[in-house]
């Protein structure tokens, strides 16, 4: 039973705090001056707890006590390693550890940020009793716990009570069979005698989810568990009991209650997979790590409950040994323990494991078991050896990328890896490196491959000697046998080969100018079959660009056609080519090709000759120079430098002209006289060059003479040059002009003979019927005469016009001017004095300017308007009396005979 005995200042305090309540507004400082004391309200903590701690383990609460809430206080661990304290003053287990048997004890420090201030009190952690024990103790007697004492005044001021231990945790072990509700302990206040109490436990487990777990009698305090706990879901419960009078007010200081369940070992242990796959190279020495198996216990890991043990219970197969591997029991390691891997024996193994907890004890440890496949690599300790000690093969002679050979290699390692890839190289036999060898990736074959032609009559066959190794070193102690190296026997097979030409090019010097039927050359070919029967050899041109050559087909002797020109357009650089044929009569036949390059020497065959051709000069002594070059198709020394001479004649041209040499390829030909016509004259020129001998031409420089202005430019280019026309251009140009004076008389002929087929139409209309001067022309399709608004009345003669305010009314146009106040216009006389028509045009411009109806246009002769509003109607009511039936037309007698018949029409003298 634990108890807490009431102090003997309980009442005094007690007393206190009435008389504070009483006067709570005058000495309310005084009171929480007397009743408050900042620190640690015990000097030692003891707690009980298990012998295993985990890291952030809660192990108790110290309480520190601040009497001002703005204090902050920071708490430190005497022994951070192992403890350390929160904010709160809970303190937690540093790290997973195991205590001793004897208690542990250590300072937890308080101290004031700001002050400095410093507080200690000492911690006591004992272990807790066994399960045994406590079971024997539950049967026996309830555990009672009572809430602490509260402090007394004594002489004037609080004086804290000393407490040596505080509520150690209360175990209490899963999957409890009950019955339920099971009584844990019974929480008591030593007031219960004087008040009636009603008791209460609030945290996670009561109140909180999962609620329902811990209930408490409200009277007894009887605390109970209403079914059974699982550690694997909480590990403990911390719980708070509360003491209140009927009216619900504290009278304790709330305790914490700590219940830790205690853990069975109802869980087995799991494998965190199911197959574990590892290699381990084959060969591997006894030791060596293969993989880790990993199992995990839902149970307490650090009690016996979690703490597993592997071992392997089987091995398959069981050769060489049924012992090849062990496992470490702790840790899961898996380790080789015996030599003798072989993967080209065995590839792999298959173990079964088995984790057991209880640290491994058979009879009470729960088991599980998984697989663990072990690989065994391949190691490259099996070199590739060759099937066969000779291998033959043949070739054509000249023949490249041809596989005369295939070299076939068995190895024992595993297919298509480094181990097992074939690698050949040629230890002797092929000097000049006339083969090499090709490793097929699929086959692993060894492929003898021709890589330089091979001539027959030099090399009939050859013996290669070939040794095989891995992509990767064989392993440490094995070493290539004698069957990694074969020897490969090669026969070269003669065929027949294409004749050669001897030099190919062949080059030879001559002298251009060398005529035709003249010997050049030999050019002949070598036949390289020396051990095969056929006849001499036969040759044929196979390209001549100029035609000037010919061979003979039997002596290859090269004979000209033509005269050889090194100006001609085939020669390039002095070299002329020509390509020969020669063939054999093997089977298949052969033939080769060879090139014949001629260097011609030049000789001077060619006369200069003047560059440009044309010139032009001024007519004027000065400036009247021309520059003149000379060229030659010939090359030096057949070529410049080159004399420049003007003939004797005729003699007008030393009179006229005069040439200097201003280099040994260029002239300067300038007037000898003053003043020269302008026109186009020839000037002979003499050029020579400097050949052995010598060879002159006379070119003729066309030269046009002009006018110049001061700068020297012709200012009459077009007339010397219209002057300078041929006689074909003159006849064109005559021919143009005789075409364009006929076409112009036959457009003349044809308007003349337009107007007389007109006028005789007008002879076969009677005068006085022919109404076309009276009939308005429409053919011309404007704008209308609705969009034009301007007075027509203008065109009558300017005294014949009427005042609007005398036409009859009905009969006015649309185009009239409307009838309103309209600026006057003037009234020419009719027979106006020349001088007056100025004046009499300046008025009526005035006029219009001042006149609002004018058109925005000086005309007033427009008729393109065909709308409706006429005056003259339409043409067919001519016969209508509707229209138009009260005006006069009186007027048009006096238009002249061709409106009488209008007159008569629609005169008022006549129906």
């Amino acid at each position: 039973m634990i108890f807490f005995k009431t102090p003997a200042v309980f009442p005094l305090r007690k007393l206190l705090h009435k008389f504070c309540l009483a006067f709570q507004a005058p000495i309310k400082a005084t009171c929480e001056g007397i009743l408050c004391k900042t620190g640690f309200p015990e000097d030692i903590y003891n707690a009980v707890i298990s012998r295993g701690l985990d890291e952030g383990q809660r192990l108790l609460n110290v309480g520190f006590r601040s009497c001002d809430e703005k204090r902050k206080v920071q708490f430190e661990s005497s022994e951070p390693a192992d403890f350390r304290v929160g904010e709160d003053g809970v303190v937690y287990a540093a790290r997973s550890f195991q205590l001793s048997s004897d208690p542990t004890e250590f300072i937890v420090y308080a101290q004031d940020k700001e002050t400095q201030q410093q507080w200690q009190v000492v911690v006591k952690l004992s272990i807790e009793p066994t399960f045994a024990e406590h079971s024997e103790k539950d049967e026996k007697k309830i555990e009672e716990i009572v809430f602490p004492r509260q402090q007394s005044k004594h002489s004037s001021h609080l004086q804290r009570q000393k407490r040596d231990w505080v509520i150690p945790p209360i175990n209490l072990p899963e999957n409890s069979r009950g019955p339920f509700p099971q009584e844990l302990v019974r929480i008591r206040s030593d007031r219960d005698k004087s008040l009636s109490l009603r008791y209460s436990v609030t945290g996670p487990g009561a109140d909180q989810p999962p609620t329902g777990i811990f209930i408490i009698n409200p009277i007894s305090g009887q605390l109970s568990v209403t079914k059974p706990l699982d550690r694997e879901q909480i590990a403990s419960f911390h719980l708070r009991a509360h003491a209140v009078d009927v009216n619900g007010n504290q009278v304790e200081n709330p305790i914490d209650i700590v219940i830790n369940v205690i853990d069975m070992n109802d869980n087995r242990p799991e494998f965190l997979h199911q197959v574990w796959n590892g290699t381990v190279p084959e060969g591997s020495k006894p030791g060596t790590y293969v993989m880790t198996v990993t199992a995990i216990d839902a149970d307490d890991p650090n009690a016996l409950n979690g703490m597993l043990r592997y071992r392997i219970l089987s091995q398959a197969p069981s050769t060489p040994s049924p012992s090849m591997f062990t496992i470490n029991n702790e840790t899961g390691d898996i380790i080789t323990v015996a030599a003798g891997l072989d993967r080209e024996k065995v590839q792999q193994y298959t173990l079964i494991i088995q984790a057991t907890d209880m640290e491994g004890n058979p009879t009470y440890g729960l088991s599980n078991t998984a697989t663990a496949v072990i690989t065994v690599t391949d190691v490259n300790d099996s070199p590739p050896e060759f099937t066969f000690m000779t291998f033959y093969g043949e070739v054509p002679e000249n023949r490249v990328d041809v596989i005369v050979a295939n070299l076939t290699v068995t190895d024992k390692d595993q297919p298509h890896t480094p181990a097992w890839n074939a690698l050949y190289r040629m230890t002797g036999g092929d000097p000049t490196g006339r083969f090499t060898i090709l490793t097929d990736p699929h086959s692993n074959d060894g492929l003898v491959t021709v890589v330089k032609p091979i001539d027959f009559e030099t090399n009939r066959m050859f013996v290669l000697t070939v040794a095989a190794e891995n992509q990767v070193p064989l392993a440490k102690g094995i070493h290539h046998p004698p069957q990694s190296t074969a020897t490969v026997s090669i026969t070269v097979i003669d065929v027949n080969e294409s004749p050669y030409f001897v030099p190919n090019p062949k080059l030879i010097r001559q002298e251009e100018g060398l005529p035709a039927d003249n010997m050049l050359t030999t050019f002949t070919a070598q036949d390289p079959d020396r051990y095969m029967q056929q006849t001499a050899l036969r040759y044929s041109k196979l390209s001549d660009p100029a035609n000037w050559l010919k061979i003979d087909p039997i002596s290859g002797q090269i004979t000209t056609i033509a005269v050889l020109d090194r100006e001609s357009q085939y020669v390039e650089n002095n070299m002329y080519n020509a390509t020969f044929l020669a063939s054999d009569n093997g089977i298949p036949p052969m033939s080769g090709t060879g090139t014949l390059q001629i260097y011609l020497l030049d000789i001077n065959d060619n006369a200069p000759q003047v560059h440009p051709q044309e010139a032009t000069t001024c007519e004027t002594l000065q400036p009247n120079a021309t520059n003149i070059t000379a060229t030659d198709r010939d090359i030096d020394p057949n070529a410049g430098p080159f004399a420049f001479e003007l003939p004797e004649t005729p003699p007008s041209i030393k009179r006229n002209w005069t040439i200097i040499r201003i280099s040994g390829d260029h002239a300067q030909l300038s007037l000898r006289i003053r003043f020269l016509e302008a026109g186009i004259y020839d000037v002979p020129i003499i050029i020579t060059d400097s050949g052995n001998p010598p060879k002159s031409s006379t070119s003729i420089l066309k030269v046009k003479v002009c006018q110049c202005d001061i700068n020297g430019d012709c200012t009459d280019v077009d007339r010397i040059v219209g002057a300078g026309l041929g006689t074909g251009a003159i006849i064109a140009i005559l021919l143009c002009i005789i075409i364009l004076l006929v076409l112009v008389l036959m457009f003349v002929v044809w308007m003349k003979r337009r107007d007389k087929e007109r006028q005789a139409k007008q002879l076969l209309i009677d005068p006085e019927d022919d109404v076309r001067d009276n009939i308005l022309k429409y053919d011309e399709e404007g704008g209308g005469e609705e969009d034009q608004d301007y007075d027509l009345s203008q065109l009558q003669q300017p005294d014949t016009i009427e005042p609007d305010a005398i036409k009859p009314v009905g009969i006015r146009r649309l185009d009239e001017r409307p009838i309103h106040a309209e600026p006057q216009y003037p009234v020419r006389s009719a027979a106006p004095h020349p001088g007056d028509i100025g004046d009499f045009i300046n008025e009526g411009l005035k006029a219009a300017d001042n006149d609002p109806t004018a058109p925005p246009y000086d005309s007033l002769l427009v008729f393109d308007y065909e709308g409706s509003g006429s005056t003259a109607g339409s043409l067919s009511s001519l016969n209508s009396s509707s229209s138009g039936g009260e005006q006069d037309y009186d007027y048009l007698n006096d238009w002249g005979p061709r409106f009488k018949k209008l007159a008569d029409m629609y005169g008022g003298g006549d129906d």
